[in-house]
């Protein structure tokens, strides 16, 4: 089917921001189809949504443990920063990678069924909100079993690494944290979502690319090894790799007041900037390309 131009008027920012604002209010619509999706994966498991926590929390220890005997780290606290940072990992991941088949999934829905394209963002970022609070499970058994280690004032991860002052009241900065990872999930769907009903290579190259973030951000290793092996002040590129990158900042504002890591004010304002960026790129892709989503997919 050749894709039909759209009409004149349909670029414009105010039908985008309708767009966004109408299906903001159709919570019932995404909410449903967003459980719809977790029942549908795990229909007839006897388990059901509770493979998500399972999984999370087998990989969690494994990876925990393992990581803690290679830098020589204390497993109740290193075990807890390495789970937390795999869930909220696996919340960017999430919305990364199915981010990028959106439209393309919701194909049948979005020829016959008259709702804004914002719905169908929505419906991706709440599916994985709720994974990301069945995985909280394993966080807590986590805090409970080493809460004594995580509590303490002055630990820290490594041996010689940054002293953290301990969980305490300062958790509840994860609650606006997380809020601000789930806005930037909306800008990431959106557009990463549009750009793959036109190019169906983006999925591809997101995949590609998976393995490699995971490993240059740090969840399972501590940016205090870059500051044991190469100094605070010592004028290389390699005590910036986790600065650079900007996953660090986004799992730095949820993971570190939920473990009573050290809070620095340049992860929230990074990830600020990013979100104002963001929603200003997704929001001009909308408005460009709205009415044409439909024939791309």
């Amino acid at each position: 089917m050749t894709s039909a131009p759209p009409r004149p008027d349909s670029r414009s920012f105010g039908r985008a921001f309708t767009d966004m604002t109408s299906g903001a209010r159709q919570t019932e619509l995404w909410g449903h189809l967003a459980w719809q999706d977790i029942k549908q994966r795990y229909r007839r498991s006897v388990l059901g949504p509770l493979w998500i926590t399972i999984s999370m929390g087998i990989t969690a220890l494994g990876l925990g443990i393992l990581y803690a005997e290679l830098f020589g780290s204390q497993i109740s606290t290193f075990l807890p920063y390495i789970t937390t940072g795999f869930i909220v990992w696996n919340f960017l991941l999430g919305c990364l990678t199915e981010g990028t088949d959106t439209f393309i999934s919701n194909d049948g829905l979005i020829k016959h069924l008259p709702a804004p394209l914002s719905v169908y963002v929505l419906r991706t970022v709440w599916r994985q909100t709720i994974m990301f609070a069945h995985n909280l499970v394993v966080y807590f058994v986590v805090i409970g079993i080493f809460w004594g280690a995580v509590t303490t004032p002055g630990y820290t991860l490594l041996e010689n690494g940054i002293q953290h002052p301990g969980l305490g009241w300062n958790a509840l900065l994860a609650v606006p944290g997380f809020a601000l990872l789930a806005i930037n999930a909306g800008w990431v769907v959106m557009l990463f979502g549009i750009a793959s009903t036109r190019f169906r290579d983006i999925p591809q190259v997101v995949s590609s690319f998976i393995n490699l973030l995971f490993f240059m951000t740090p969840i399972v290793w501590s940016t205090d090894i870059l500051k044991d092996r190469f100094g605070d002040t010592a004028p290389d590129w390699r005590n910036y790799v986790a600065e650079l990158n900007p996953l660090y900042h986004f799992i730095q504002i949820v993971r570190a007041p939920l473990i009573g890591n050290q809070q620095s004010w340049h992860h929230w304002a990074i990830v600020g900037g990013i979100t104002v960026v963001g929603w200003l790129l997704a929001l001009l892709v909308l408005r460009n390309y709205r009415a044409r989503v439909a024939y791309w997919v």
